[in-house]
């Protein structure tokens, strides 16, 4: 009896110490589940959540690891999504309490227009920024991103013709250039749309033109990364770093292809950019290993399909980049359209639903092959799912 007795008291000892931030799929059902089929419901649950993180200025939300929610510095590559998730929902509901939250993330990672050590920046400033002006159109935050673009432009190669991605691994590469890189080309783009300076264009450009004559094989999917010799501009070799092989098909990098191609489209009205968009989509979609609910494996080569994690980052990428793809093509604007709300109901169902805070999804992937994130809920997952929400509303 006395057994019994310690052990149900560790047991109350245990629940009582557990942290809000505790990713327990059991407890999920004991909390109160606001559904996350449309913008005003998630933005309801983000304020919600507001209440349940704790503001910390190096744990910018990124993801669920051994039961707490994992936070990162503003220095990773994805410490701009969360901010930048924030202004999206108070973009669209004008809740007060989603701007002053947003402003507080954004604050900490304002610093990171600086950093010259890495291409990432669009996806550190501009996401949160870039959202923040389009939004309030003040001019503080334009200023933020436009100083993030001059500090991108510094990686930027004219022989290669391309921007540098990683200066990490250099027994590996000695010039890498990632196919991710294309989602850094907005932030120029919109930097000579803003300035009327020409220079971040014809870098966006030109950097977008290296990607399409190299990164593609001969079906339209992506290599994850390219070496060059900086100082010939000629390709070296051909690998990858988070797929498969260097052969396959890393999910989401198809994803940043097509999404980033659709951009340098929108931009430039260049029609290859439009016209590899929509291979790439045709890759994507057509290919024999997507499951039917839209939701890809993180590789579509991964050896032991079906019995293999799914990225729902790479379906949510997608589905926005789609959006956007089916108003510059008109003649598969249905079907793109189509594929893009097939994924949105997928992902609004209650097998990707994740309920801990503030995280809206689960079963990502980071890296299968660095054993990181290999099936989680993932803080971009979520920001590309709001962007894609934001997209339906506007077609």
């Amino acid at each position: 009896m006395k057994v019994w007795l310690l052990l149900l008291a560790s047991i109350c000892l245990l629940g009582c110490n557990m942290s809000s931030n505790t990713y327990d799929n059991k407890k999920e059902k004991d909390v109160p589940i606001i559904k996350i089929s449309s913008l005003e419901n998630l933005s309801n649950r983000a304020v919600v959540d507001l209440e349940k993180i704790t503001f910390d200025s190096i744990q910018i939300p990124r993801t669920i690891e051994e039961g707490k929610m994992k936070g990162t510095p503003s220095k990773s590559w994805t410490s701009g999504f969360y901010p930048g998730l924030l202004w999206q929902l108070y973009g669209h509901s004008k809740n007060e309490k989603l701007k002053e939250a947003a402003m507080k993330w954004s604050a900490i990672v304002e610093k990171e227009k600086m950093d010259g050590g890495t291409h990432d920046l669009g996806f550190k400033v501009y996401c949160p920024f870039g959202n923040a002006y389009k939004i309030t159109n003040e001019e503080k935050y334009k200023d933020v991103f436009i100083t993030a673009a001059k500090t991108l432009c510094s990686r930027f190669n004219p022989k290669v013709g391309a921007i540098r991605s990683w200066d990490h691994h250099e027994h590996l590469w000695k010039y890498p250039v990632i196919i991710d890189n294309m989602m850094n080309l907005e932030m120029l783009f919109e930097a000579t749309k803003l300035t009327g300076d020409s220079s971040f264009y014809h870098i966006a450009d030109q950097h977008a033109n290296t990607t399409l004559e190299n990164h593609f094989r001969e079906n339209n999917s992506s290599y994850h990364v390219v070496d060059f010799n900086p100082n010939t501009g000629e390709v070296v070799k051909k690998n990858t770093h988070q797929g498969l092989s260097h052969e396959s098909a890393w999910s989401r990098g198809q994803a940043w292809g097509l999404y980033g191609f659709t951009v340098a489209y929108r931009y430039t009205g260049k029609e290859k950019y439009l016209e590899q968009a929509q291979k790439i989509a045709a890759f994507i979609f057509n290919h024999p290993n997507l499951p039917d609910d839209l939701i890809p494996y993180w590789d579509y080569d991964a050896p032991n399909i079906p019995n293999e994690p799914r990225d729902v980052s790479a379906a949510a990428i997608a589905a926005s980049g789609l959006f956007e793809l089916s108003t510059h093509a008109p003649q598969n604007a249905g079907q793109y359209q189509k594929w893009a709300n097939q994924i949105l109901k997928s992902l609004a169902s209650e097998k990707y639903q994740c309920h801990t805070p503030p995280f809206f999804l689960k079963h990502s992937v980071g890296s299968i092959p660095g054993k990181f994130e290999m099936d989680a809920p993932i803080i971009y997952a979520d920001y590309y799912f709001v962007e894609a929400l934001l997209r339906k509303d506007k077609i």
